[in-house]
C-alpha cells in the first residue's frame, strides 16, 4: 500500500490538534488501519494518531478529517461529517428519532469519506 503524504498544512493542522491535545501520536501502522478500514479509526492508525481518551472523540475526528481532506468530493464530505454529527448529538439530546433523509445522507457522506481513504492509499 502506498499512502498518499500529507502536506505542509495538513500536518500542521493535525500537530495543532495533537498540541490540543485531540489527538495523540502512535507508531504508524497501516496494517492495523487497513483491519480497521471500515471503521473512522482507519485513516488516523495509517498516519500514526488516534483521538485521545475521554469526550470529544467525535469532534476531534471531525476536525482531523476536514485537515486532511482538502479537495472535494471527500472536503464536503468531511464537513458533512461534521454537521451529522451535530446534528446527531442534538437529536439524542432532544430525544428525536432519526429520519430516512438524514439516514440515506450519512451512508452517502460515508461511502464518500471511505472512497476518499482508499484513493489516499488506505486498501481493504
Amino acid at each position: 500500500m502506498a499512502l498518499t503524504p500529507l502536506t505542509r498544512v495538513q500536518q500542521a493542522t493535525v500537530l495543532a490538534l495533537v498540541e490540543a491535545p485531540r489527538l495523540d501520536v502512535v507508531p504508524a501502522d497501516v496494517a492495523r488501519a487497513t483491519s480497521f478500514l471500515r471503521q473512522a479509526e482507519a485513516l488516523l492508525g495509517a498516519y500514526g494518531f488516534r483521538t485521545t481518551n475521554g469526550p470529544g472523540q467525535h469532534e476531534a475526528l471531525g476536525r482531523y478529517l476536514r485537515a486532511v481532506f482538502d479537495k472535494p468530493p471527500a472536503e464536503r464530505a468531511a464537513r458533512e461529517f461534521d454537521r451529522l454529527r451535530r446534528a446527531r448529538n442534538q437529536d439524542r439530546y432532544e430525544a428525536k428519532p432519526v429520519g430516512a433523509a438524514a439516514t440515506e445522507k450519512a451512508e452517502q457522506v460515508a461511502r464518500t469519506l471511505f472512497e476518499a481513504a482508499l484513493a489516499r492509499g488506505i486498501s481493504p
